[in-house]
């Protein structure tokens, strides 16, 4: 008779030397992972950054804002690329669970920081499934306009000619995308330092790095699991 251990797929067991001889090897590979990381973020603050010279426009609660005001004075402005077409009625679920993810960010204010949310579709449907979710996060309309489309998080059929276009997609198809960008400001002047799309964006929650502490991890298909461990699709 086969008992409840035989049946679920789970790691092996085996007994404590065993065990702590894996963890102290595994030790060495997450140090080094996180040294590297380091390495990575010194080397984003040294990149360049190029002047945005276009003028953006955003439907905002009171009234219509530039780029400009959306730094509401700060020196930097993240800017979270929120999949929501115009014909949708609600927000990319990924996209939901990712601002969901996201605790409190006081921080970012007492360091000259601030993050805003921007999406195609129309202020009512944002402000509609802001009230919804029980958000604060300012979110803003792009509307029509080029923002999405220069910033490499919306693309029609065969577009290839986006002002930033280095975020390879493959094949355009017509669509949205998720990512963030980040600008930096000198008195009036805009500039555009950063972009991050897809997978790269999950450093910023802490729900992935709580899954991948687990056993199962994230259950998603790229993830290279053992035989018969639960998986879905990544982008499924």
């Amino acid at each position: 008779m086969s008992t409840e251990t035989d049946q679920i797929p789970h790691p092996p067991i085996v007994d404590f030397d065993e065990w702590h001889t894996r963890r102290m090897d595994l030790l060495k590979q997450e140090k080094e992972l996180t040294r590297q990381k380091d390495r990575v973020n010194a080397e984003r603050r040294r990149q360049p950054m190029i002047r945005v010279t276009k003028e953006y426009m955003f439907d905002g609660p009171n009234r219509k804002v530039s780029l400009l005001d959306l730094f509401e004075g700060k020196r930097q402005l993240i800017v979270h690329h929120f999949m929501f077409n115009p014909k949708w009625e609600k927000g990319c679920p990924g996209c939901t669970g990712h601002v969901d993810a996201i605790g409190k960010i006081d921080s970012l204010d007492r360091l000259d920081t601030r993050y805003v949310i921007v999406s195609r579709a129309p202020l009512s449907k944002l402000e509609a499934y802001k009230k919804l979710k029980g958000w604060d996060r300012p979110w803003y309309s792009a509307g029509e306009g080029d923002f999405n489309y220069d910033f490499n998080v919306s693309f029609k059929e065969g577009d290839k000619d986006a002002i930033y276009n280095f975020a390879p997609r493959g094949e355009e198809t017509e669509g949205e995308g998720p990512g963030m960008s980040v600008f930096f400001r000198i008195g009036d002047e805009i500039y555009h330092t950063y972009s991050v799309f897809a997978r790269g964006l999950e450093s910023v929650t802490d729900s992935y790095d709580f899954l991948d502490l687990t056993p199962y991890g994230r259950q998603e298909d790229f993830e290279k699991s053992p035989e018969g461990w639960p998986q879905h699709p990544t982008y499924g």
